[in-house]
């Protein structure tokens, strides 16, 4: 069993375990039978998170003064109802100028259900909207983090774990903390001293802090780690409670948090992928304009940066321009980071698409059917099963009987079913996304590209541009402005042809092909994988490929194609072929361009010995980014890792844990070839 396993998937997140009671107004309130406790006040729920967590942390003036460009950002331990985040919600909505955005955190152990959520909002009518909006979104019980957009001001992240384990990977600052969660007496295992090191590596100088709790184990850990603490009268019944602030000048012993690069910190072993320093990102030039560069400008647009989205060939002109595509990922069967990625991926993608697109006019979440086509992937899907602890309404296996009866066309193998997966109309999409408020696209060539003082002048095939900063995603065509980063083409053509059949399937299909439900009165199925081929030109030999490959996927659709002979068949069918780009490892590069000669130069040492240890940070070229190399799955891959570099240059928490974006390091290929030499 692997680190990565139990870190993320090896056991599963225990449910919330509660009762109902009547609080002093009569109304039901969950209580926790695990912790014997409360969730909020029986008093004054409301009232109690306003004193405890709101006034305490002075946030009403801190909303109404701040006018920095980045959001505010509040942490908590212990989401529970979500109650304090609601109210944090409502408080910055009242007070803070029309132009801020807030970035809520929150970590939670034991997740409350979907139901009960309802069941606790259903009583507070004046939260009605805001309740129905977390609710709405509310994650699957899986590990790790879930990016949420409540509004277009307001983010949340759940961070879905033990509280310690999940804010000691964030990668993002706090401004102030919520320290929430079951009393001491009660919970004495989230509050130990992990905890209070994790707030500190994740505050920024000066962070608030407000806790319900004076225990002296609270106070002690506090001070340890450099916040200072003052009691203050409590809530009600409630004698006192702890405020303060995190000024790490108040350390009386040396410790990492002091170190004025605290960003470095947690990455002592791999300073090479320590981030770069912040920078302007009022204009921003995203090169490609396929769903990597079109999900990279919409995610910066929604935050106020100017993006000129560029492309010689248009807007989804190359492997995005496909009529239709699966919204698919196939996990290993042993966990690893790739996995844990792509799983992040696509259950972001999932709401991302929600909420671009409510009516599902561009896509459909209509589940997906991974067959178990042989033995040997038999066989690997019996290894994933019992290697993943995730919930049957995220991934299930089935037999063929029930895959048969899901996918509404029979078929002759079982399957690991994902209700949530399903396809995406690509071209559509990238055109949705390049509309945008904000995008501005422009049909031309980069020819080259200069370093100037105040970011970098661009020299296009139709003029010049001056911007802030630049995101490379233009697939293979990235390659030319990669510093020499690995890039590998891959040639893909799918078949097509029109379809008014009763059995096609009802759910995405895939075994070393796929077909895709019946859309816009088409059928669709492929794709060929051909390595190190960029020829874009139809082939014969690629159709009858598909066509084969139809036959062991979905037998009695090949049956119905085929009813007047497959030469026929194949003279029906029509195609597509585009080049996709991966990357050696076949995970994307999406991260800060590493500035090659310098990582071999400074990190030289590791081809001698993989275990050498450095101080220095790895230089990266300012203002340049990367968003490529998603290969088949990039449809699933591409929003999370715009999300994570939108984020980033706009100086915001991510929307992953820190192992799993330096997972996504362009640099990470530079460190392993350095290390295959030693």
């Amino acid at each position: 069993m692997t680190d990565d396993r139990l870190a993320v998937f090896g056991e599963r997140l225990e449910p919330a375990e509660l009762d109902w009671r009547q609080d002093a107004a009569q109304q039901e309130a969950p209580f926790s039978t695990r912790y014997d406790d409360v969730y909020f006040s029986r008093d004054n729920g409301r009232a109690e998170t306003q004193f405890v967590f709101l006034d305490n942390n002075d946030l009403p003036r801190r909303f109404r003064t701040w006018d920095t460009a980045r959001p505010f950002v509040i942490g908590e331990t212990g989401c529970g109802t979500g109650l304090n985040l609601l109210c944090a919600w409502a408080c910055f909505e009242q007070h803070a100028p029309a132009a801020a955005r807030l970035h809520l955190i929150s970590t939670e152990k034991h997740p409350l259900s979907r139901e009960a959520l309802q069941r606790v909002w259903q009583s507070w009518p004046d939260f009605a909207t805001r309740a129905q909006a977390l609710i709405a979104q509310w994650p699957q019980p899986v590990p790790g983090v879930h990016r949420l957009r409540l509004s277009p001001r307001v983010t949340l992240d759940l961070h879905f774990g033990d509280a310690a384990a999940c804010l000691a990977r964030l990668d993002g600052q706090v401004d102030a903390w919520f320290l929430d969660g079951f009393a001491p007496a009660k919970n004495p295992d989230m509050w130990q001293p992990a905890l209070f090191a994790a707030l500190a590596s994740a505050s920024r100088p000066g962070a608030t802090f407000a806790t319900f709790t004076c225990a002296g184990l609270v106070r002690r850990g506090l001070a340890a780690e450099g916040f200072r603490w003052r009691k203050v009268p409590g809530f009600g019944r409630k004698r006192e409670m702890l405020r303060g602030e995190w000024q790490p000048d108040g350390l009386t012993t040396p410790h990492a948090s002091q170190c004025p690069t605290r960003r470095s910190a947690p990455r002592a072993a791999t300073p090479w992928f320590i981030p770069p320093p912040p920078r302007p990102a009022q204009h921003v030039a995203v090169i490609g304009a396929g769903i990597a560069g079109t999900s990279v400008a919409e995610a910066l647009a929604r935050r106020g940066s100017r993006v000129s989205l560029i492309d010689r060939g248009g807007i989804a002109s190359g492997a995005s321009g496909n009529p239709q595509a699966a919204l698919y990922v196939k996990l290993a069967a042993e966990t690893n980071r790739q996995s844990r990625f792509y799983l992040a991926a696509l259950l972001y993608v999932q709401r991302w698409l929600a909420a671009l697109d409510p009516e599902r006019s561009l896509w459909r979440d209509s589940g997906l059917l991974q067959l178990a086509i042989g033995e040997r992937e038999q066989r690997r899907q019996q290894r994933f099963l019992d290697n993943y602890v995730l919930p049957e309404t995220l991934v299930s296996g089935c037999d063929a009987a029930r895959a048969s009866e899901l996918a509404g066309t029979p078929l002759a193998h079982s399957a690991l079913a994902y209700p949530l997966a399903g396809w995406v109309d690509p071209a559509a999409l990238c055109q949705r996304l390049a509309a945008t408020p904000g995008v501005e696209y422009r049909r031309a060539t980069l020819d080259s590209l200069e370093a100037i003082d105040a970011g970098w002048q661009l020299a296009l095939s139709d003029g010049q541009l001056q911007v802030d900063q630049v995101v490379f995603a233009s697939g293979h065509a990235s390659g030319a402005w990669l510093d020499g980063l690995p890039l590998q083409q891959v040639r893909g053509q799918i078949a097509s042809l029109p379809w008014t059949a009763p059995d096609a399937p009802a759910q995405v299909l895939c075994g070393e092909g796929y077909v895709l439900p019946p859309y816009a009165g088409r059928l669709t199925f492929g794709a060929t994988f051909t390595p190190k081929d960029g020829d874009t030109r139809l082939r014969e030999a690629d159709q009858q490929r598909n066509l084969d490959e139809l036959s062991r996927t979905a037998p009695a659709l090949h049956a119905t194609l085929c009813a007047d002979g497959e030469a026929a068949a194949l003279a029906a069918l029509d195609g597509r072929a585009s080049v996709r780009a991966a990357s050696p490892d076949k995970t994307p590069y999406a991260g800060p361009l590493p500035d090659s000669a310098g990582w071999r130069q400074e990190y030289a040492a590791l081809a001698k010995d993989a275990r050498q240890r450095f101080t220095t940070p790895g230089r990266h070229h300012p203002g340049l980014w990367v968003s490529t190399a998603h290969g088949s799955r990039g449809l699933v891959s591409a929003p999370l890792c715009a999300e994570l570099i939108a984020s980033r240059l706009h100086d915001e928490p991510l929307p992953l844990e820190r192992e799993l974006v330096d997972h996504l390091h362009p640099g990470r290929r530079l460190i392993a070839e350095l290390i295959r030499q030693a």
